[in-house]
């Protein structure tokens, strides 16, 4: 029954549709790689600038005051172990993989989020895209990213942004809808613009969802930095293929290890800010 039905030509059409991309939009492809580029070299040349040592002492002293002296601790003791096994480069290179990948999701993510919260129209049609997103095997759109962008790091952060955006809109919305009626009843009763509430009332009121959107987002573009490494990305990733592809069972656990220790402080960082524990060192 099923061999008389032709097939649909679907793998043609996306074949099509990605040679026009390729031929008439190359010029935004380019401008975006010229942004992500040097975003990602400004955060590695941020963690580089300095010794090691120096760095690692002022990354604890911050996360000091934005959290406490018990995430603090850890975050010095774990970089200290991440810098004496000899993987301070290629921390600093993931980490600012990471960044970047986040600060543009954040840039996107949220602003669609509101739209979503604001507008049932906007989310019905949002959220079949975003479970997309998120259901489709990354190395589905690991080769456009490839093609369009072609080896390094910039496809790894493209790859990464799609993966690990869905949570920041999803929350920004949920966190947009949660918010009381009744303060924006009492909003518009004292005749409060549309900028005005969101940003005095919704926004603020959203901050706890919105961060736990964010803390999501960084963990899921730091579970892509081993994918991101087969298309070229720097990093901690790289490290791991490498271990894999030689069968170095030891040196792969050395870069696991790092990789855990990052996302255990950008976690307990992002889960202190999203509880508004980011004003004062706690004991």
């Amino acid at each position: 029954m099923t061999e008389s039905i032709p097939k649909l030509p679907l793998a043609d059409v996306v074949e099509v549709i990605v040679s026009w991309l390729q031929t008439n939009v190359g010029w935004l492809f380019d401008f975006i790689s010229n942004l992500i580029e040097p975003t990602v070299a400004f955060f590695t040349a941020v963690l580089m600038f300095l010794p090691t040592l120096v760095t690692i002492v002022l990354i604890a002293a911050l996360t000091w005051w934005l959290s406490s002296w018990r995430i603090a601790l850890f975050t010095l003791i774990g970089l200290m172990l991440i810098a004496n096994l000899g993987y301070w480069e290629e921390s600093a290179q993931t980490t600012a993989l990471v960044l970047t990948a986040t600060v543009i999701s954040i840039i996107i993510g949220v602003p669609i989020g509101i739209l979503c919260g604001k507008n049932d129209t906007a989310r019905n049609i949002i959220t079949p895209i975003l479970d997309f997103m998120q259901t489709m095997p990354a190395f589905v759109y690991l080769v456009p990213a490839v093609i369009f962008f072609s080896l390094g790091t910039v496809p790894g952060v493209i790859a990464s942004v799609v993966f690990s955006m869905p949570p920041t809109i999803r929350l920004t919305n949920l966190g947009i809808r949660q918010v009381p009626e009744d303060l924006i009843e009492a909003s518009d009763a004292f005749g409060s613009t549309s900028s005005q509430k969101l940003f005095k009332i919704q926004l603020p009121l959203a901050k706890t969802t919105i961060m736990a959107g964010i803390n999501q987002t960084i963990m899921l573009a730091l579970s892509m930095v081993v994918i991101a490494s087969m298309i070229g990305a720097r990093g901690l990733g790289e490290a791991v293929l490498t271990a894999v592809q030689r069968i170095e069972v030891g040196t792969g656990f050395e870069a696991g290890l790092a990789i855990v220790i990052i996302a255990i402080v950008l976690d307990r960082l992002t889960q202190n800010l999203g509880q508004g524990n980011g004003q004062h060192p706690r004991n």
